[in-house]
């Protein structure tokens, strides 16, 4: 044993020996020695006890996963964790007070063409001008009357003579009664101073009334006005010769009222009543006037699809018929819920909202659309206001889908 002992104590130094330097007197083992394949087995059983460590944990690992995928929130195990997040909100009821925006003309609401009723003639005075108020009965201009005034004086003489022939047979008639009692008139001749006094005195009837058509023929060869109003156009001038009664010499707006003719679609009238109130705003105005609504068209015209709405407004010196103004109708006001225009949406089958319902599992709700404003558009129809509205991304939502509904602030 102290041998064996003696003679590996003995070997060590020249172990070393083998393993240190080489010809460059550099250290290390010499190449091919036994103990290098050692070496390189124990880092080889190193390098794969590391990986059979690794390998294991990993297994570890998934195996907890896989014991408590059920209970864990979050994973595939939970179906809302994977649903789609949308804002909801709850509408309620709202007092939608309805506008509906036009354009229209300006005009008189009742127009009175005024022309010469007579036989004509020349124009000799004209005594009012475009802009001024007139009154009922008031002169606006005067033909040449000339002629009618000749024509009244020989009436006039023919009045004095058959008024004349009249009192002589008056005259006569009486003389005749006296004589008649004593014998020196028969009854025949009375009865003809009788009848020769009658037409006598029918004959002072009829030239009185011939007087009275001429006096009626002079008068309307003055023109006056028909009513009270605003006189908007005068087209006459003096010595100008008015020839027939069809020429249009003044235009009146009867008592200086005005309307805004505003052309709507058919379904815009159908919302709109007689009274509507209504805010008329002239171009180049600088504020507005209120009017109300006194007719509706009847009839729809079949190219445009239009019908007309008829504001009455009160006299203003910027109303000018023939101008341009646009208009803001009240159509009246409903209770009813109130989204926004990103909660709407519309494919072949009509409007539809998406609810989300028990489950947090959204339906398809089809609705009926309303007054449209400028806080939002009003759900007349399929609607309670109680339900939880998608506001948004609705269009990639499908019927049936779960949800994780958010409700969305109110503004």
């Amino acid at each position: 044993m102290n041998y064996d002992a003696r003679i590996d104590v003995g070997q060590r130094p020249q172990a070393r020996a083998e393993r240190g330097s080489d010809e460059d007197g550099t250290s290390g083992l010499a190449a091919g020695h036994p103990l290098d394949h050692i070496d390189d087995e124990e880092r080889r059983l190193r390098r794969r006890n590391l990986v059979l460590a690794g390998l294991a944990a990993v297994a570890l690992i998934a195996l907890w996963f896989a014991l408590h995928r059920n209970q864990a929130p979050g994973f595939e195990g939970d179906p809302s964790a994977q649903a789609p997040t949308v804002s909801v909100t709850v509408p309620g009821t709202t007092t939608v007070v309805g506008t509906i925006n036009a354009t229209g003309t300006l005009a008189a609401r009742r127009e009175l063409p005024v022309g010469s009723v007579g036989d004509g003639g020349s124009v000799s005075q004209v005594l009012v001008d475009a802009g001024q108020w007139v009154h009922q009965g008031q002169v606006l201009a005067r033909l040449d009357s000339s002629v009618q005034v000749e024509q009244r004086a020989n009436q006039q003489a023919q009045i004095a003579a058959a008024q004349a022939d009249a009192r002589l047979a008056q005259a006569n008639l009486e003389r005749a009664q006296k004589l008649v009692s004593h014998g020196f008139i028969s009854n025949s001749q009375l009865d003809q101073l009788v009848a020769t006094r009658d037409g006598a005195n029918a004959r002072v009837r009829v030239a009185d009334a011939q007087l009275g058509e001429i006096d009626a023929r002079i008068r309307r060869l003055s023109i006056v006005a028909p009513a009270d109003g605003l006189l908007l156009e005068r087209n006459v001038d003096p010595g100008q010769v008015v020839i027939n009664s069809n020429t249009v010499l003044f235009r009146i707006a009867k008592d200086g009222q005005m309307e805004l003719q505003a052309r709507l679609s058919e379904a815009d009238l159908a919302q709109l009543s007689v009274g509507e109130a209504a805010q008329v705003t002239p171009v180049g105005a600088s504020h507005s006037f209120t009017g109300q609504i006194w007719q509706l068209s009847p009839v729809i015209d079949p190219q445009s699809r239009q019908g007309l709405a008829r504001i009455a407004l009160a006299y203003a010196a910027e109303l000018r018929p023939g101008g341009f103004a646009s208009v803001d109708i009240n159509s009246g006001t409903l209770q009813a819920p109130m989204l926004p225009e990103s909660a709407l949406l519309s494919d072949t089958q009509g409007s539809y909202v998406f609810v989300v319902g028990k489950g947090n599992k959204v339906q398809r709700r089809a609705i009926k659309i309303g007054l449209v404003t400028d806080k939002g558009v009003a759900v007349t129809q399929g609607l309670t206001g109680g339900e939880r509205v998608v506001l948004r991304a609705g269009a990639f939502l499908s019927n049936g889908e779960s949800v994780n509904p958010v409700l969305a602030a109110r503004n």
